[in-house]
């Protein structure tokens, strides 16, 4: 099935950068996206999983463990001897629906294996399938929250643990988390908000021009999808290569003091708890200024992602009644004057 461009989408250019940076750098935290229906969230995140090279994969593995990499393997790849048969499989991405139970989650002991021979097995869950890709979770904000705890602890320290019906498994589980769904169908807890790197809001595009061309291109997509491919073709190739070049660059980049002082600045200004917020900004400036080429994080870097980085880290102020992007940008005026 082929997969709406990535470049094609028009109007929500805040959230192809916040799953960019997820991309270049997935220790920034995953992605929270609140907003209308039918605004591309779920197009946006398959079409850029689309766009990146495929994976090199133990085969056999029900973990897709990575040969090159001790690390992220799991027991079993770490304990082989001698060359793995390797494969190449595509970026995974994963949905989870909202009634999945946390044995799907995280996975449980084999009923059929237990049952008709008598063998004590793990079967797999979804983080094992979404390892080393996306985790995608629409409507998260309606998960039962001890669901959305384990999903949380498992994003933060990439591995899998279960201890459970008289087995011990232990796998890696590392993805990108991306959430969304409907502020008016209920808020996530401020604890789990902090825990989600980037946040941000899609509106329906409200201008003329922006939503003409929205429906002019899907139509398009959907009366000739080879010809539409096509077109955007040399767009989609250029993006992949600075994803690519920006995965490799990031770790030469540098943060000067003066950077990691104007983030904390700009932090104590929004009365941020705790210090995920400025961890998370200088994060996320570091891969914004590698995908841009850049080796050094500047202001405008920093001021770039700020909204993403903050706007859900802030707390409610019953005598400001001004959303919390407003409120990031005001203090981002002081901080960063003109």
């Amino acid at each position: 099935m082929a997969l709406f461009p990535f470049s094609a989408i028009v109007g929500q250019d805040e959230l192809k950068l916040a799953l960019e940076i997820a991309v270049v750098d997935p220790g920034v935290g995953g992605v929270l996206v609140f907003g209308d229906r039918g605004t591309g969230k779920s197009t946006a995140v398959r079409a850029l999983a689309g766009l990146l090279p495929k994976m090199k994969v133990v085969v056999g593995c029900e973990y897709q463990c990575d040969p090159t990499s001790d690390r992220a393997q799991c027991p079993s790849c770490r304990a082989m001897t001698g060359t793995p048969q390797v494969a190449e499989v595509s970026v995974p991405v994963v949905d989870l629906p909202l009634g999945a139970t946390e044995d799907r989650v995280v996975g449980a002991l084999d009923l059929e294996a237990a049952l008709t021979r008598g063998e004590r097995s793990f079967s797999p869950g979804l983080l094992a399938r979404a390892n080393r890709g996306f985790l995608y979770i629409d409507e998260v904000n309606l998960l039962p929250d001890h669901v959305v705890d384990l999903l949380l602890d498992v994003a933060a320290s990439g591995e899998n643990v279960v201890e459970r019906e008289g087995i011990s498994v232990r796998h890696p589980a590392r993805f990108v988390l991306i959430g969304s769904g409907n502020p008016e169908e209920g808020e996530l807890r401020p604890q789990l908000l902090d825990r989600f790197g980037l946040s941000l809001e899609v509106r329906t595009p409200g201008d003329l021009p922006t939503r003409v061309e929205v429906v002019k291109r899907r139509a398009a997509f959907e009366r000739e999808s080879g010809a539409f491919l096509e077109k955007w073709a040399s767009a989609e190739t250029a993006l992949t290569t600075k994803l690519e070049d920006g995965r490799r660059r990031l770790r030469e980049v540098q943060v000067p003091d003066a950077a990691i002082e104007r983030a904390a600045t700009l932090c104590i200004a929004l009365g941020t708890d705790g210090l995920r917020g400025e961890l998370t900004l200088v994060r996320a400036a570091r891969a914004a200024a590698a995908l841009e080429g850049e080796l050094q994080v500047t202001d405008r870097h920093l001021a770039r992602v700020a909204p993403l980085a903050l706007r859900h880290r802030l707390r409610r102020n019953v005598l400001d009644e001004v959303g919390s992007t407003v409120r990031v940008e005001r203090a981002m005026a002081e901080v960063f004057p003109p």
